[in-house]
């Protein structure tokens, strides 16, 4: 199992799910709604980036 292929998803959601706890902690308390939005946000963003395949690199080299 190659975890290269995984750290796209990873990487989304973590952003995700930080961005949306930075802004639930803006009164410094995290409500319900707040949690739920926050593991959608998640959510969302491993099942987006997972659906988009990653480029494939061409073995023939390109001339800059």
């Amino acid at each position: 199992m190659k975890i290269a292929k995984y750290w796209k998803a990873i990487v989304a959601a973590v952003v995700a799910g930080a961005g949306s706890l930075s802004t639930a902690l803006a009164d410094d308390t995290i409500s319900a709604a707040e949690g739920w939005l926050t593991l959608t946000a998640v959510l969302a963003a491993l099942g987006f980036t997972w659906a988009v395949p990653n480029r494939q690199t061409s073995s023939v080299p390109r001339d800059l």
